[in-house]
């Protein structure tokens, strides 16, 4: 049978999410802590990578087993043998068809910025540090020019192995709270450090160094070496995918709970 797992994880102590020979991964961890409650070798697809120093939410994965074992016995056994910095937050069985990745409809990341005068110490793990003050309104209506389908060429890394750079943001906002100011976005699909790269841009705008036609041009011109620096990893956390409500997903993840906001 098919499983689909909901994962919560600070990525900071590890080098992204894709297993590698080299160093530590989420999905090295979860497929042990998996293998050792199936009783069996399991391996995992998951919604979408992450990279090194970058949380997740809710990440979403699929595997297959012939183990029988119930819900409980998932999310229980397996995160009693994950690291503290990883969790199983549920479990369900799906459909045979169901595909963490290509079943999702969009992703959604959000960005943290610390903005104060003073370095973070709490916080320096998950949220990135800007000493200048930010204009949160500026950077919210500068981002507005990326709803929409486009050419995201401006905003993709250079390793990106990504066939094409056209994707579709259906929403994305800024805004304040206290002494953070927060970025959240949704699209169908990202390219690789899109979102940071992004982050990076309106960086620039909140500070008042570019005007919000610049980031509209951006797209226009494609021009990844006229963008602003690639933000910090640690600011980035995914929020996770969304699926149609007929995989019986929780609502957190299901596009039944689009009209309410995390």
């Amino acid at each position: 049978m098919r499983i689909a797992l909901g994962i919560e994880y600070d990525g900071t102590g590890f080098l992204g999410w894709q297993r590698l020979a080299h160093g530590p991964s989420v999905q090295a961890a979860v497929e042990k802590a998996l293998s050792f409650v199936a009783d069996h070798p399991v391996e995992v697809t998951c919604a979408g990578r992450t990279d090194a120093g970058v949380h997740a939410r809710c990440q979403v994965v699929h595997f297959d087993s012939d183990a029988r074992r119930d819900a409980r016995a998932w999310v229980l056994g397996a995160t009693t043998r994950l690291p503290h910095a990883v969790a199983v937050l549920w479990a369900r069985e799906v459909p045979d068809d169901f595909h963490a990745r290509f079943s999702a409809r969009s992703r959604r990341y959000r960005y943290v910025i610390l903005n104060r005068a003073v370095r973070p110490a709490l916080e320096a793990r998950h949220a990135a540090w800007e000493r200048r003050p930010l204009d949160a309104e500026a950077m919210h209506r500068a981002a507005q020019a990326l709803t929409g389908e486009h050419d995201f060429s401006a905003f993709r890394a250079a390793s990106c192995q990504s066939p094409h750079a056209r994707r579709t943001v259906t929403d994305i906002r800024v805004w304040r709270e206290g002494q953070h100011v927060l970025m959240e976005i949704e699209a169908n699909a990202f390219l690789h450090h899109m979102v940071r790269n992004i982050a990076g841009s309106l960086l620039e705008v909140g500070r008042g160094e570019r005007t919000g036609a610049w980031l509209a041009g951006l797209l226009a011109t494609g021009d990844r070496a006229a963008a602003g620096v690639t933000a910090p990893a640690q600011g980035l956390t995914f929020l996770g995918p969304r699926y149609p409500a007929q995989w019986g997903l929780p609502p957190e993840v299901s596009l039944q709970d689009c009209a309410s906001r995390d």
